[in-house]
């Protein structure tokens, strides 16, 4: 099957609740044009609006913009765990979102049953978990530890673990936010090849980073949002030039 994933006019506005004082309400709705006034204590924060873009097998997407843009959300959109208040999405293929990866792990259970415990959440079946569980376990070089509870383990360990068990799975399109930094140095490269060979693996990869240098190595494609909308969505140069410019006057 052909990945893809499309965007059709998306729009996602979150209400924050119990903003009931007058004078707050008015503090809060100067702040920016994103948010507007939802009535009866509630505020409406305009998180992303009139996305518009469409991916297909091969395709690299950079996500930029300045921090609070909305990068992060529109990842979480894509991934549908945050449902769009008006427009569509369209996803076809297995999506493996890299952004909290050690959601859904359990401190009393043994770091392999994490193993499956996080496999299952992500998708995995039970023919790839009985394949992949011995290989997770090594990659991590946890040793005697995978088979003690999460609460004995530091967050370093925890992290390893978790980065292991995401990065073990073949995924179609792949959704990544920011550079992942797991374990000392020697790890850091090892992981690093890990997920350069998931990159390479899967058919449609969208990542939300700073560096220039990073998406011109690895994208095809750049989206540039500012506050929450679609400033220029293009080819690698072309928007990053814009970008760069527009950075330099502001």
């Amino acid at each position: 099957m052909t990945a893809r994933l499309i965007l059709k006019d998306v729009r996602l506005d979150i209400p924050i609740f119990d903003v009931a004082a007058q004078s707050m309400r008015k503090r809060v709705l100067k702040w920016n044009n994103r948010i507007s006034d939802g009535g009866g204590g509630t505020v409406i924060v305009t998180a992303l609006n009139d996305i518009n873009l469409s991916l297909s097998s091969g395709d690299r997407l950079g996500l930029i913009g300045n921090n609070g843009a909305g990068k992060s959300t529109l990842l979480r959109v894509m991934a549908k765990i945050y449902h769009p208040t008006s427009g569509s999405i369209e996803v076809k293929g297995k999506t493996i979102p890299l952004l909290d990866i050690s959601m859904g792990m359990d401190d009393n259970s043994t770091g392999r049953q994490n193993i499956r415990l996080r496999g299952l959440l992500l998708g995995m079946t039970e023919k790839e978990l009985t394949e992949k569980t011995e290989e997770i376990a090594a990659f991590t070089e946890l040793s005697n530890y995978i088979d003690l509870p999460l609460r004995t383990y530091s967050s370093g360990m925890k992290m390893r673990l978790a980065f292991a068990i995401a990065t073990a799975i073949n995924a179609k399109i792949l959704l990544l936010d920011e550079v992942l930094g797991v374990g000392d140095a020697g790890f850091q490269e090892k992981a690093s090849k890990r997920l350069q060979s998931m990159h390479d693996r899967a058919d449609i990869v969208v990542l939300a980073i700073h560096s220039p240098d990073v998406i011109r190595k690895n994208c095809n494609k750049v989206l540039w949002l500012e506050k929450g909308r679609q400033k220029l969505f293009g080819n690698v140069e072309e928007v990053l030039d814009a970008y760069q410019t527009h950075n330099s006057k502001t």
